[in-house]
C-alpha cells in the first residue's frame, strides 16, 4: 500500500513539475484584462490579500492535482471539482496522469510550513497559469477551496479565447481564522427538520467557513434522537412539536449520516440534550424522570421553565449515562452540550448538584461539556465551556473559574429574533436584530473583562418556535448567519460594515443558485443574478 501511494505521489509530482516547466517556456498568448483581487466579494474576509492585477483563466483545459499521500487532500480536490462543475459546468479531472491538453493547473498542496499557525490556515498563490493552494491539513485546504469558489465569476468571459473562461484575479491570499469555534445552532426540538434540510444548511455554512453545527436535540416539545436503551423517548417524546405537528426524530443511522456529511465539510456536530429544565418530552416518555411534582403531558406550547428532572434520583443519572454514552459513541467531535438554561423550577442547590454530576458523566465518555451560562454556578471542571447568551455576570464568573466562553448574546447573535416589526417570523424578547445590528459588534470586547484569549468562539443560535420548514429557517438565518461567519473568522481590523454590506449584496447569485429564501433586507443592495428563485418578501 505504501509503495502504491508513493508511486502515485511521484506521478503527480512529475506531471506537476513538467507542467510548470512547460508553462514557463510558453509565451503568453492571451492578454488578460486587469483584475483586482482585493475587489472580490470574499465572506469572510481573508487575513491578507496581495493583488498582482492579472487573471487566471479557468476553462475546460484546467486540471486539478493534489498531494496524494496526504490524508484528505485528494478528497478535497474531488470536492472542488464537483463544485466547479456545479458553478460552471466544467468537468475538471483530478489527479489525472493522462491529461496532456491541460493549459492551467490548480494544485492543492500539503505544506509543512511553520507559517500556518492553525490547522485551518492556508495560502493561495494565483498566477495566469496556476492556482496553488498550500495548507498543513486537509481542513485548511478545504477552507481555502471555499475561497477559490468565491472568486469564480457567475458567468464566463468567452471573448478572449476559443473556450469559455471564468477569469479569476491573480495575487496571493494568506488566511487564518480569528476564532477556533465558529458555529450555528439549529433547534430541531421545537420543530423537527429532516436530514436533507440539515444537509442543505451544512452546505451553506461550509461555504462561509463555519466549522460547528450545534443541534438542539431535546426540549419540552420533542425528543429528536433515537436512544436504543430508552426507546419510548422517540416513540412518545418524538411524536410532538410546537403547534401540534407530527414531530419526528433521527434514527441513530440517520444521525450518523448527518455527522458524516458534516465531517465531509469539516463541520463538527455538537449534540445537545438540554437538562435539567426543558425536559418535558423526556419525562412524558418516562415519568420516573420527572421532578416538578406534576403528571407529565405532551406539550406543544412555547412557554419555558416549568419542567425539571428529579435531580436526587439515581435512575435519572443512569438515564443520563445511557443517553450520553449512546450519543457520544456516534459523535466523533470533542463536545457534548448539556443545556442547563432556564431551569426555573429546579432549586438552586439541586441544579448545582445536577450539573456537577452531569459534567462528570460527560468527561467519563471523553467529551468536554458545553452548557448555557447558568452552569457556571456548579462545581465543574475547567475543561467545561460556558455559552454566554443572557447573563454577563455568569460569563465573567466563568472566566474567573478558568472556563472558556462561547459568545451567543441574545441581543446580537440570536437568529430567531425578528429583523424588524414587519418580519414574518421570529420573536423579539431580546430586541429586533436587523442585518447591520447583527454585524456591528466586536466579540473580542463585547463583555467588559472578557478578552480574546478567554473566548473559544462565536455561535449564532436559531430557535424554532416560529418556524416549521426550510424556507422559514432560511429567512431567519440568512443573510445574518453570513455576517456571523465574518465576525468569527476575520480579524477585527478587517471587519467594516460599509465594506461588508457591499460584499454581502454580491452573495445573491450564490444564495439564489442554492435556492435560499433569504430575507431581502433593504439595507443591502442585492446583486441581480441569472437565477430566478424568489425570496420571501418582507411585507
Amino acid at each position: 500500500m505504501k509503495n502504491s501511494i508513493l508511486f502515485k505521489s511521484l506521478v503527480v509530482l512529475t506531471v506537476f513539475t513538467a507542467f510548470v516547466a512547460c508553462q514557463q517556456e510558453k509565451k503568453k498568448v492571451i492578454n488578460f484584462p486587469t483584475t483586482d483581487l482585493t475587489a472580490e466579494n470574499f465572506v469572510p474576509k481573508p487575513l491578507k490579500i496581495i493583488p498582482t492585477n492579472s487573471a487566471f483563466g479557468l476553462d475546460k483545459n484546467t486540471i486539478i492535482y493534489t498531494s496524494q499521500n496526504a490524508t484528505g487532500f485528494p478528497e478535497v480536490g474531488e470536492f472542488l471539482s464537483e463544485k466547479i462543475k456545479w458553478q460552471t459546468d466544467l468537468d475538471l479531472a483530478v489527479n489525472s496522469s493522462t491529461n496532456t491538453s491541460a493549459e492551467r493547473i490548480i494544485f492543492i498542496n500539503q505544506s509543512d510550513s511553520t507559517a500556518f499557525s492553525s490547522k485551518e490556515g492556508y495560502d493561495l498563490h494565483i498566477t495566469q497559469d496556476s492556482i496553488i493552494l498550500n495548507a498543513k491539513t486537509a481542513e485548511g485546504a478545504f477552507r481555502g477551496v471555499q475561497t477559490i469558489r468565491q472568486i469564480i465569476p457567475e458567468t464566463s468571459n468567452d471573448t478572449l479565447s476559443e473556450n469559455k473562461m471564468w477569469l479569476i484575479p491573480t495575487g496571493k491570499i494568506i488566511d487564518n481564522p480569528n476564532f477556533e469555534y465558529r458555529g450555528s445552532m439549529l433547534d430541531v426540538a421545537r420543530h423537527f427538520f429532516s436530514v436533507e434540510d440539515v444537509k442543505k444548511y451544512i452546505d451553506i455554512l461550509a461555504y462561509y467557513k463555519i466549522n460547528i453545527l450545534h443541534l438542539h436535540l431535546a426540549d419540552d416539545q420533542g425528543w429528536r434522537i433515537e436512544i436504543k436503551s430508552w426507546p419510548k423517548l422517540t416513540e412518545i417524546g418524538g411524536s410532538s412539536e410546537v403547534g401540534g405537528g407530527p414531530g419526528g426524530f433521527y434514527t441513530q443511522e440517520e444521525y450518523k449520516d448527518i455527522v458524516a456529511y458534516a465531517a465531509k465539510h469539516y463541520i463538527t456536530i455538537v449534540p445537545e440534550i438540554d437538562m435539567p429544565g426543558h425536559t418535558n418530552a423526556a419525562s412524558v416518555s418516562y415519568p420516573i424522570l420527572n421532578g416538578n411534582g406534576k403528571t407529565p403531558k405532551i406539550y406543544t406550547g412555547t412557554e419555558v421553565g416549568f419542567s425539571t428532572f428529579d435531580t436526587r434520583k439515581d435512575t435519572v443519572y443512569a438515564f443520563i449515562d445511557d443517553v450520553v454514552r449512546e450519543i457520544t459513541a456516534i459523535t466523533p467531535g470533542p463536545y457534548f452540550h448539556a443545556g442547563g438554561d432556564e431551569s426555573h423550577v429546579t432549586k438552586k442547590k439541586d441544579f448545582v448538584h445536577f450539573v456537577s454530576k452531569v459534567d462528570k458523566i460527560v468527561k467519563k465518555y471523553g467529551k468536554k461539556m458545553i452548557g448555557w451560562d447558568e452552569i457556571v454556578h456548579a462545581d465543574i471542571d475547567t475543561s467545561a465551556i460556558a455559552q454566554f447568551w443572557a447573563n454577563e455576570e455568569n460569563a465573567k464568573l466563568a472566566v474567573e473559574k478558568g472556563l472558556k466562553i462561547i459568545l451567543s448574546p441574545g441581543k446580537k447573535a440570536y437568529l430567531d429574533m425578528q429583523y424588524d416589526t414587519l418580519s414574518k417570523y421570529g420573536l423579539h424578547w431580546a430586541g429586533y436584530i436587523p442585518v447591520d445590528t447583527g454585524y456591528i459588534w466586536t466579540p473580542e470586547r463585547y463583555v467588559k473583562g472578557i478578552n480574546k484569549e478567554n473566548i473559544l468562539g462565536v455561535e449564532a443560535p436559531l430557535w424554532s418556535e416560529t418556524i416549521s420548514n426550510m424556507e422559514e429557517l432560511e429567512y431567519l438565518a440568512f443573510p445574518r448567519m453570513i455576517g456571523y461567519s465574518e465576525l468569527s473568522w476575520s480579524v477585527e481590523e478587517n471587519r467594516n460594515w460599509e465594506n461588508y454590506k457591499v460584499r454581502l449584496g454580491n452573495q445573491a447569485p450564490y444564495l439564489d443558485k442554492m435556492n435560499v429564501k433569504y430575507y431581502p433586507s433593504e439595507l443591502i443592495d442585492w446583486k441581480k443574478s441569472k437565477y430566478t428563485y424568489k425570496t420571501i418578501d418582507k411585507d
